[in-house]
């Protein structure tokens, strides 16, 4: 089964986020590709995604995920204690999303932006749909 995290590549929290996913993902289950790339748009495309859906958006299988469910979809195949965040799935989705969207609104104010979407390093490489 697929389990593609499309990521704003610009972003600093996003691109930490995508560094503590790998150290916590033994297995590997993941694949990471950042939305500005060409397989990130594509991947927006064939599933009918908005554009303005731009910070983190999880596809498992054929369901796509976004905003908070798609992270807590996420700690859920993470190692350690991660997973019990998963708990938080009984919150309503507009009360979670509302948290979600005020973060995600300012994170590049309180952690910056990139030029340019990182490079995985040459261990990282195969775990990147897009380098």
């Amino acid at each position: 089964m697929r389990r593609i995290i499309l990521f704003d590549g610009v972003c600093n929290f996003c691109n930490s986020s995508v560094q503590f996913i790998i150290k916590r993902d033994t297995k590997g289950l993941f694949k990471f590709s950042s939305l500005q790339s060409q397989i990130g748009e594509q991947l927006l495309d064939e599933n009918k995604i908005p554009n303005n859906l731009d910070s983190f958006i999880y596809l498992e299988g054929d369901k796509v995920y976004d905003r908070s469910t798609a992270v807590l979809k996420v700690c859920k195949g993470l190692k350690g204690l991660w997973k019990l965040l998963y708990v938080f799935i009984v919150v309503p989705k507009p009360i979670r999303d509302m948290a979600y969207s005020y973060f995600a609104k300012n994170r590049y104010k309180w952690f910056g932006k990139r030029d340019a979407c990182m490079i995985p390093t040459p261990e990282q490489r195969e775990r990147f749909l897009d380098s």
